[in-house]
């Protein structure tokens, strides 16, 4: 009968049912393209773009980002605390196992029984003090009939899973801050290049009409115009050099760093143009760390409302326990000393005050936050890649424009000075001339900086196996230990 008993309920436990919604991936509603779809490059978005920018110093700052950076770090050892976390919750599943031993020795009063008094009826022990001995081992196991425990350890699986895609787009991310900071710091560089070149020749003009006022050719008020124009120029050189210390430290800690000076290498003219990544926005649902991420969030709390709803099941268990117990450590292991006991404990909620319910209620309530979140990081990354795809377009053509007006500023102020230096007109036009010239210098450097970050921004947006590639530099690796156990 006993082992009728053991073998129906290991029965249950095996083919038990499992309580709760099983996981669908929800329906979402993708466009079929891009409004502003691009087709220059289909592969490059697995590859390690920013390579492209074919400059060594910016691959080795990304190398040293990946393996130094602070939240890299942080992040790899969440993935290790969940890890732990997703052992001891599956460890639900299986039989638990200890053992115990203890020796003693006690005496036992003849004047008390059970700590009253009675001397009269109180009969002392023949071995008085006595030993006592004992070794056991002792095993109890939960069986998972309605799928608790299995339930339980699919969300905790769900929030392992999560934080290794949490991981990854913390990687995801420095990538592409790093990039973007490089590519600042070297657009400030080319601002501030063009500050001092204009503050030098304007310092050479202000020199000459010194020297012109003093020989009376030239009036006070000329004089003061090309004096506030250098001192404008002047002005500008500290503001940008400022801007230029406080990007170097922010992008020395995004190497992991304190803050410092950062090794340049390639002019930002010297740059080449990332290739324009393409894909269908469906690709997204596969090559976003944040998208993925946001569905194990979804599939843990799917699986525990399973885990709220099996609470009004009963518990069942297994236990027992093995041993020797003895007076006599000589006798402990004989056959006489063995003592064993087993059981099958069972509980059933009959009366909550609607706890169960509740917790049910919860559970279902954070699922449906879950699947809008879900939802809504969906529609942001569609955002995000439209606007980097506007973004790259419209500047890509900005800066062309730029380009000309520049040319055609340069030859303005050449030919105003020409016309200047001959007497047919003020240094005035000359002054207009020169500040346009400046500002539209500045400007155009500061449009192919946004043009590179766009693109930074695009390989960002669109995710893509290129992760994997900056994962494996990081040498750090929690994601191999979560592959193996936990297959996808």
């Amino acid at each position: 009968m006993r082992n009728i008993i053991i073998s129906s309920l290991l029965t249950l436990f095996l083919f038990g049912c499992m309580i709760g919604p099983n996981y669908r991936r929800p329906k979402v509603e993708t466009p079929p393209s891009w409004r502003f779809e691009e087709k220059e490059a289909k592969e490059v978005i697995n590859t390690a773009w920013w390579e492209q920018f074919d400059d060594p110093v910016l691959n080795e700052l990304i190398q040293t980002a990946l393996k130094e950076n602070k939240d890299v770090q942080m992040a790899a050892a969440r993935v290790e605390e969940f890890m732990g976390r997703y052992g001891t919750t599956r460890a639900a599943l299986f039989p638990q196992v200890s053992a115990g031993a203890s020796g003693g020795r006690s005496r036992v009063s003849g004047y008390t029984s059970a700590g009253v008094i009675n001397p009269g009826d109180y009969v002392v022990p023949p071995t008085n003090p006595a030993n006592s001995f004992l070794a056991f081992l002792n095993a109890s196991w939960e069986l998972d009939l309605w799928g608790k425990l299995r339930r339980a350890t699919e969300a905790s699986r769900a929030d392992l899973l999560s934080t290794e895609e949490g991981r990854r787009a913390v990687i995801l991310t420095l990538l592409a801050s790093v990039a973007s900071a490089y590519v600042n710091l070297r657009d400030l560089d080319t601002q501030l290049e063009i500050a001092k070149r204009t503050a030098k020749s304007r310092g050479e003009s202000y020199n000459l009409f010194q020297l012109r006022f003093r020989g009376g050719v030239v009036s006070e008020l000329e004089l003061s115009q090309v004096k506030s124009e250098y001192e404008q120029a002047l002005a500008t050189i500290p503001f940008i050099e400022k801007i230029v210390a406080q990007q170097e430290n922010a992008l020395s800690v995004l190497l992991g760093r304190n803050p410092g000076p950062i090794p340049r290498g390639k002019e930002i003219d010297e740059f080449v143009l990332p290739a324009v990544p393409a894909g269908l926005p469906s690709d997204l649902l596969t090559n976003r760390p944040d998208i993925r991420q946001a569905e194990q969030d979804l599939i843990a709390a799917n699986a525990r409302i399973g885990v709220a709803k099996s609470l009004y099941f009963p518990t069942i268990s297994l236990t027992g326990l093995f041993g020797f117990a003895s007076t006599d450590l000589s006798n402990l292991f004989s056959g006489s000393a063995r003592t064993w006991t087993w059981a099958v404990p069972m509980a059933q909620p009959i009366f909550t005050g609607g706890a169960i319910s509740g917790q049910v209620k919860s559970a279902e309530a954070v699922q449906q936050q879950v699947l809008l979140r879900y939802q809504q990081v969906i529609q942001t990354a569609f955002r995000e890649v439209e606007d980097a795809l506007i973004d790259q377009k419209r500047s890509r053509e900005q800066l062309e424009i730029e380009v000309q007006r520049v040319g055609s500023l340069r030859n303005y102020a050449r030919f105003a000075r020409l016309r200047f230096d001959n007497g047919y007109t003020s240094y005035i036009e000359v002054l207009d001339a020169e500040r346009s010239l400046f500002a539209a210098e500045l400007f155009q450097a500061q449009t192919k900086g946004v043009l590179f970050q766009a693109l930074v921004n695009l390989y960002k947006a669109m995710g893509g196996g290129w992760v994997v590639e900056a994962d494996r530099m990081t040498g750090v690796m929690p994601g191999s230990k979560v592959s193996t156990p936990l297959a996808r």
